[in-house]
């Protein structure tokens, strides 16, 4: 039952609840997408329960709309043993497809169900041709872009990867690139990679005393921009909202369907939009008025609401009360032709038909009681059309009943309606009867059991340390997103003590690695870097970006010659983008996957080693419990025990929006309500900012969680840090052994994260 890239567009509705999945269908949506009891990036929504959800699944079938499942949160190793009973019964009931942002849960759902269509969810980040590569090779038949590109990069998109594009044309815009912001979960526990974002964007911040929302962007709204993203390549129109009312969905389906039938019965010439209909969508839902989010600008202040959504305004009832009537409360039937025998001596007969030239053709015949030579009065072809057509609540209602009655016959009432009811029945079950699957495997497989045949994958085993049975020595490694920080320690007198040359120490800290961020290290002098840190015995790695878009393709592209010259030991990779850039441009160093490439489980874990990664670094949202399933895996990890973690990494400029865009790259300081200072960075280069937690993470002083969890390497990130602040931190680090409580007292403000607390 998959679709194709053939078809005409679809429009895709949110359905937070049944009542909201019955809203859509009724006002014209082609496809819901629906979360479950568990998995969904939308814990509060009033998701339905397993019973709710698999009729869901048959109501959506029964009148031609097609249902994807929600499971776009990121998977715990226990949770992912869980994942294949959970979805069973969806996948046999035959739900239409399943978003997915764990690539562990992505492997597991295409060895245990074959044929399910996996769409990846926009938490994976996708910002360009080089994701959709990776993600098609693996097996998605769909990628949902980062709601952040331009209407080019979609088309550039369409253009060299065969796989179906779906992107938010309406709804609530994050202001973080999603899957990249811990803000919530970093605050409150409440993680937006678990579908329990307690949205902080929305709060006010300072900047130089002056307090707005400047976090709070307005919501998405394309009606204008229909033609332009459907030719983009768009296949499907996501609309935003399963926290949303039923009303609210009604609304704005039924508006953006009458604006996609436009376009497709009259073309761009014929295109126009009433500006009554933008209205009526903020009547729905207003934050502080619309834009046209990212597909014809990269960002601006003209996004930003800039203040708080309004607490109450008063509602458009006559629309509220036509919505109710036509949509939500609407009794949505498909049109039936029925044609009804009666004749002596034979079985009564039913058949049926659909009319609906949006479903398959489907058609039923039914036998029932014998009619009776009639003693009286015989039954008529009035009466029989009368209680046959008796549809009621079902989903079906008769466009044309014809009765055929042969001789003077009787059939009583009771007879009559046992003969529909055994009809409508039997046509629904021929409607359903091509989702319906087979049970794809009997028993649970083991956990990190994978296929990855294309990858010449092989299962996973416990990794068996240097170390195991030893006393264990970490080797430290070091990153850094200011030169003037790399300098100041390649003069440090001390360095020699612990570089690599020295390993051959018993127990000696060991720093194997120096990285260095290309978001502030300029391509002209890499080479000299790497030389400088080769002189101390060192390897040298390079940071690819965040984010892996434009910017960075021409920028990496025009210094390719640079970066293969530098002499690297090594990449930091961010994003998935950048593995597949990586290996078209043959650039062959070593890569190392940071904690930005979730790996939660074993079969994430996997699945980034069959992608190419030397090592992983540990995530950053997990208990060190939690990390005691993925950190004695294959490939090799990294635990970061120093720095000010990203909080949320965008598209948009705190300085742009406050300011004004002078391309200079520097650090300022955004003020919480609680009087916090968070450090903000604008990444010219590659257009786009960061966030960083006001505490810095710290955890040397968890020497025994550590040493049981025996990561590869320990890794400090230095991202604001001065150059005297740089050489304080990591000479109490390295002496952490000699003098105890160094660092609690050099940083008396800092915080463990998750590392003890998790996340839900």
């Amino acid at each position: 039952m998959a679709v194709t890239r053939e078809k005409a567009v679809e429009l895709l509705a949110p359905a937070g609840s049944f009542e909201s999945m019955k809203a859509a269908v009724a006002a014209g949506a082609d496809a819901v997408y629906m979360g479950g009891s568990r998995f969904g990036a939308r814990a509060y929504a009033d998701n339905p329960d397993k019973d709710k959800l698999l009729e869901a699944i048959d109501y959506v079938h029964l009148h031609g709309c097609r249902l994807y499942m929600t499971v776009n949160t990121l998977f715990k190793e226990k949770e992912l043993q869980e994942l294949h009973d959970y979805l069973l019964p969806y996948y046999e009931q035959g739900v239409d497809g399943v978003i997915v942002q764990d690539l562990g849960a992505f492997m597991k759902i295409r060895e245990w169900f074959p044929g399910l269509p996996i769409h990846a969810s926009t938490q994976m980040t996708v910002t360009g041709v080089y994701g959709a590569k990776v993600l098609k090779n693996l097996g998605a038949q769909r990628v949902v872009t980062a709601r952040e590109l331009s209407l080019e990069e979609i088309q550039e998109i369409h253009r060299q990867v065969p796989i179906e594009i779906e992107s938010f044309v309406h709804g609530a815009l994050c202001y973080c690139y999603s899957g990249q912001c811990l803000m919530s979960s970093l605050i409150g526990g409440r993680s937006g990679n678990r579908g329990r974002c307690a949205q902080p964007c929305r709060l006010p911040y300072e900047i130089k005393k002056n307090t707005s929302y400047l976090l709070n962007l307005k919501d998405l709204c394309t009606l204008d921009l229909i033609p332009d993203i459907i030719e983009a390549g768009v296949y499907s129109m996501k609309i935003e909202g399963r926290m949303k009312s039923p009303r609210y969905t009604a609304g704005v389906v039924s508006i953006y369907r009458k604006y996609v039938d436009m376009y497709k019965s009259l073309g761009r010439e014929g295109f126009r939009v009433d500006p009554e209909d933008k209205k009526l969508l903020l009547d729905l839902f207003d934050r502080g008025g619309f834009s046209k989010g990212y597909y014809e600008d990269h960002n601006g202040r003209h996004m930003v609401a800039l203040k708080e959504k309004p607490a109450f305004r008063e509602g458009n009832q006559n629309l509220f009360d036509r919505l109710d009537r036509d949509y939500v409360n609407a009794v949505v039937q498909e049109m039936v032709i029925g044609s009804v025998f009666l004749e002596e001596g034979r079985p009564s007969g039913l058949s049926l038909s659909l009319e609906n030239p949006g479903l398959e053709p489907v058609a039923v015949t039914v036998t029932g009681q014998m009619p009776q030579r009639a003693q009286n009065q015989p039954v008529t072809e009035e009466k029989v059309a009368k209680q046959i057509g008796k549809t009621g609540g079902t989903p079906f209602l008769f466009s044309r009943l014809d009765v055929r009655i042969t001789g003077r016959v009787f059939l009583p009432v009771q007879a009559l309606n046992e003969l529909r009811r055994a009809g409508l029945e039997a046509l629904e079950k021929e409607i359903l009867k091509p989702y319906r699957r087979d049970r794809a495997a009997k028993a649970l497989p083991d956990s990190r059991k994978i296929r990855l045949s294309e990858a010449g994958g092989q299962r996973p085993e416990v990794r068996q340390t240097e170390s195991d049975g030893q006393q264990w020595s970490p080797a430290f490694r070091l990153s850094f997103e200011e030169p003037s920080q790399l300098a100041a320690v390649l003069s440090w007198p001390e360095l020699g003590e612990y570089a690599a040359q020295t390993k051959g120490k018993a127990l000696a800290p060991v720093i194997d690695e120096i990285a260095m961020d290309s978001t502030g290290f300029p391509a002209g002098q890499w080479q000299e870097w790497v030389r400088q840190v080769h002189d101390k015995g060192i390897s040298c790695l390079l940071i690819l970006p965040h984010i892996f878009r434009t910017e960075a393709m021409e920028y990496l592209g025009t210094n390719l010659k640079q970066l293969k010259l530098a002499g690297f030991d090594g990449i930091i990779v961010r994003a998935m983008e950048e593995t597949e850039w990586l290996k078209e441009t043959g650039i062959t160093c070593p890569m190392i996957f940071d904690d930005t490439m979730y790996t939660w489980n074993g079969g994430a874990a996997f699945a980034m080693k069959a992608m190419g990664a030397k090592r992983i670094t540990l995530p950053l949202e997990l208990t060190n419990k939690e990390l005691m399933e993925i950190s004695r895996t294959d490939p090799p990890s990294d635990l970061v025990v120093y720095g000010r973690l990203p909080m949320m990494v965008s598209a948009q400029c705190i300085k742009k929006t406050t300011s004004g865009c002078d391309k200079r790259r520097e650090a300022i300081n955004m003020k919480d309500r609680t009087g916090k200072l968070l450090p903000v960075k604008n990444h010219c280069r590659f257009c786009y900012n960061t966030i960083y937690n006001p505490s810095p993470l710290l955890l040397f002083d968890c020497k025994n969680e550590i040493s049981a969890l025996k990561p590869d390497g320990l890794r400090m990130k230095f991202t604001i840090e001065t150059e005297e602040e740089t050489i304080r931190i990591l000479k109490a680090f390295l002496e952490e052994g000699k003098k105890k409580e160094v660092l609690p007292v050099l940083l008396k403000d800092f915080t463990r994260g998750h590392f003890r607390r998790g996340v839900e």
